[in-house]
């Protein structure tokens, strides 16, 4: 796609591709980017909901924060419903796997609290039903803004729409928990443009979600990171020599793969408190390759852009594959261009024999990752499966140049603070 000049005075930027070529080098059960197999005897977090999208509390430079020893977490986050006749079978029991995949038409915001940083407590809604404009409360980002406790939530408002908005609240402390006050006013941000980034007009199968921002550590403007697709009809795109990239012969047939158009977007704000934002064009587009590229995210590192995102098998092209998790890509610059991590961007994938065991990976900058764990199947055929919808165990990754190794396996929802915050 081509760049657009931005209003802001921002050097318009041509995408970085993650091409089909790049997608091919993709190979499932590397040990050294593959999730370590997560047991069928999992410790569930809660027996009354589903937990999936983990948010934990940060700084606007990307830290895991604590406010006064206390570790803070946002979940998406839907009940359980092993009483409803609508989730039993014909023989009366619960049909929790309908249940589980009903789960993101219902989804809202919970927040959770821990003095370990794993041993998590729910605190509850994040915001009383009817502040949100919208049924459905999607992935984002909470933001610790200072000491005196503010958070500005950022996150998706769904159906009618997609619209990334932010709600600001404060997080209060006590001897024996937290809770969160406020959250009563909802902004709206932006919604996608059909220019830069795919409406829901252009492709009843669009992504616009999974607001992440940041302060770039090099000019310390404000950004924000979004997935998209790149704009236009659905089957309008076209997968090119650049798209394709360099594939040995017999590879050169693309098949249906035009309706793959996922990106990362960026936008850059016009204030310092993240009301007024423009759309930038986006950072990486994966046209040809896969239809999602979900919660982008940074680590800086040694002046490099370490930029993450998450994939499905599902949503890879026609011709390609890869396992569900995270991918990664590193830039010397915010603006690219950038290179797929490990040759493939492949980082930290589902093994073959567990195909779905967790996702919604967050690489953190200490080189943990967290994540959700899916299903995990509790028979040697992989018919019979146990859901999960609750936290998987913490991954340590270590960054080295454009390659990652995974090195270290922690407890179950493991996610400890960078630095503590002491409230006034």
């Amino acid at each position: 796609m081509k760049s657009t000049p931005s209003k802001f005075g921002k050097t318009p930027h041509q995408p970085s591709l993650w091409t089909r070529a790049d997608a091919l080098k993709v190979h499932a059960d590397d040990p050294t980017t593959t999730q370590p197999l997560v047991s069928a005897n999992f410790p569930v977090l809660s027996d009354e909901v589903f937990i999936w999208d983990t948010m934990p509390l940060r700084d606007i430079d990307g830290n895991i924060t604590s406010v006064d020893g206390w570790s803070v977490i946002f979940t998406l986050t839907a009940d359980r419903h092993p009483n409803d006749p609508q989730y039993l079978d014909q023989n009366g029991n619960y049909d929790v796997i309908r249940d589980w995949n009903d789960r993101h038409g219902r989804a809202k915001m919970y927040y959770w609290f821990s003095r370990t940083g794993k041993d998590w407590k729910l605190g509850g809604r994040v915001m009383a039903e009817g502040v949100s404009p919208t049924v459905r409360e999607w992935a984002g980002t909470p933001i610790l803004l200072n000491e005196q406790g503010e958070v500005d939530l950022y996150y998706t408002a769904v159906t009618p729409g997609a619209t990334i908005v932010k709600v600001r609240g404060r997080v209060v402390t006590t001897e024996h928990g937290v809770s969160l006050v406020g959250f009563e006013k909802v902004k709206p941000l932006f919604e996608a443009d059909g220019k830069m980034y795919q409406t829901e007009a252009q492709n009843a199968f669009w992504g616009f979600r999974d607001p992440w921002p940041f302060r770039d550590p090099k000019d310390g403007k404000l950004y924000m990171l979004f997935e998209g697709n790149v704009a236009g009809e659905r089957g309008s795109h076209k997968v090119g020599k650049a798209e394709i990239g360099d594939v040995p012969p017999g590879y050169e047939d693309v098949g249906n793969s035009r309706f793959q158009t996922a990106c990362v977007g960026i936008a850059v704000a016009r204030d310092e408190d993240g009301d007024d934002w423009e759309m930038l064009p986006p950072l990486l587009t994966a046209v040809g390759v896969n239809d999602q590229t979900e919660r982008p995210h940074f680590v800086f590192q040694d002046g490099k852009y370490y930029l993450f995102t998450i994939s499905h098998t599902f949503t890879y092209a026609d011709g390609v594959t890869g396992p569900d998790g995270v991918y990664g890509f590193v830039a010397d610059s915010l603006f690219g261009p950038y290179v797929p991590l490990n040759g493939s961007g492949l980082v930290l994938g589902n093994p073959s024999s567990q195909p779905f065991q967790t996702y919604s990976h967050c690489v953190m900058p200490n080189g943990l990752v967290t994540s959700f764990i899916d299903s995990v199947p509790t028979d040697h055929t992989g018919t019979q499966i146990r859901i999960g919808g609750t936290e998987a165990p913490t991954v340590g990754i270590k960054i080295k140049g454009q390659q990652t190794f995974v090195v270290a396996e922690y407890d179950y929802g493991y996610i400890p603070p960078m630095l503590d915050v002491t409230l006034k």
